[in-house]
């Protein structure tokens, strides 16, 4: 890092670092092996990719999580919905152990995601804040980097698990993770009591209400536009690992090992992403939209090498979503509406993968041609707009120097 962040800064990013490592190693964990656990309790195709719904009601929730971050009057209120929303994020997992059938497991699939959305863009908006002095983008590549540790611990530790117990015994296990989260969150929030965007605009609370929603300017509702295209075309993990399972190439308790191959990749592109961020800008960001259209016709090729391939690709395009697609928020939007942006960003990027991923649901047991032909005009129509959408930032933040 080429500056100093100041200690209270430093140990409240460190914490919150470790509140997504803790985070992840517990909901990731779940999420490895999901998808056949649907198959297990007799879900068919249809349902596997409604998993998206999850998503969908997540990323709702993410618009209603930065709705109220952003009327909030204080800070302790703030850090309260970040609070809140880790709890349901993280105490769904460990119940999934109990659920009966496919029914009760989709719900709490979806419990999980609707308690993930609702804290986002408040932490996102703390996060913004103290990686500030040494940069966004590499702020927000370490804060992945930490976080995809506990998404390939957590696929590790039910890999491991499961071989013993079971799914569900595996499960149970992702309680003790859960619990170090949130022990790892009361340190950040008591390193970093006062949110900036809360303090210094607490006296202009009514007005900030209206420029939160309507201030986002027209570089946003681009870039939000086609992140929704990106996402439309981009297959969800539950829907990847449900074919996997289905054309039987990788035994079932092996099933983790191909999201902790995922996650090692996000993992390794969290950081290098971050920094060219830092270094080129936005056009950075049009890597996203190309690897997303190659997962799918590489996964329906059905041979060991391409599936691991795809894995692979899947989870580059993640690492560039978590953080240079965030990061290009904060830097296109005030403070005083950063929690409406990522919360309207979220809800809207999660409605697009939803629909998507029912379509391509819907589209799988038909012909792997129409899914593999819609993926790859979505992510073309995609890859245009997002570069349309570069072109306007940079001429407008041109016309600001």
């Amino acid at each position: 890092m080429s500056k100093m962040m100041p200690k209270k800064l430093l140990i409240a990013f460190i914490a919150l670092g470790l509140v997504s490592l803790f985070a992840d190693m517990t909901y990731e964990g779940a999420r490895s092996v999901v998808g056949a656990y649907l198959e297990m309790l007799g879900a068919t195709a249809l349902i596997a990719g409604s998993v998206g719904i999850g998503e969908f009601l997540g990323y709702v929730t993410r618009g209603v999580g930065g709705f109220l971050a952003g009327l909030m009057r204080s800070s302790k209120a703030f850090w309260s919905l970040i609070y809140i929303g880790y709890a349901i994020n993280l105490f769904a997992v460990p119940l999934l152990a109990f659920a009966g059938d496919w029914k009760a497991a989709l719900l709490l699939v979806m419990v999980e995601r609707i308690g993930k959305g609702l804290r986002t863009p408040a932490r996102d908006t703390v996060l913004a804040e103290v990686t500030e002095s040494i940069g966004r983008g590499k702020g927000f590549g370490i804060h992945e980097l930490m976080d995809q540790i506990g998404a390939i611990a957590g696929p590790s530790i039910v890999l491991l698990a499961a071989s013993y117990r079971g799914l569900r015994g595996a499960f149970l296990i992702l309680a003790v993770p859960a619990i170090a989260s949130l022990a790892m969150l009361t340190l950040a929030s008591t390193s970093y009591p006062k949110v900036r965007a809360i303090e210094e605009l607490r006296q202009e609370r009514s007005s900030i209400s209206m420029i939160g929603v309507k201030g986002l300017g027209k570089t946003f509702w681009l870039y939000v536009a086609s992140t929704a295209l990106l996402s439309l075309g981009f297959i969800h993990w539950s829907l990847f690992i449900y074919h996997v399972s289905y054309v039987g190439l990788i035994p079932l308790t092996l099933l983790p090992t191909l999201y902790i191959i995922s996650m090692v990749s996000d993992a390794a592109i969290a950081f290098p992403a971050g920094y060219l961020y830092d270094r080129l800008g936005p056009k950075t960001l049009i890597v996203a939209p190309v690897l997303a259209l190659i997962t799918v016709p590489l996964l329906l090729q059905n041979k060991l090498n391409f599936i691991v391939t795809a894995a692979i690709i899947w989870g580059l395009v993640m690492g560039i979503y978590e953080t240079t697609l965030r990061v290009f928020i904060a830097d296109i939007t005030r403070p005083e509406n950063r929690s409406y942006a990522y919360g309207i960003y979220g809800m809207i990027y999660g409605l697009s993968w939803g629909v998507g991923n029912m379509i391509m649901g819907a589209l799988y047991p038909v012909s792997s041609s129409y899914l593999i032909a819609y993926v790859i005009l979505i992510e073309l129509a995609a890859l245009f707009m997002l570069l349309y959408t570069i072109v306007i930032a940079l001429r407008v933040k041109a016309l600001g120097e």
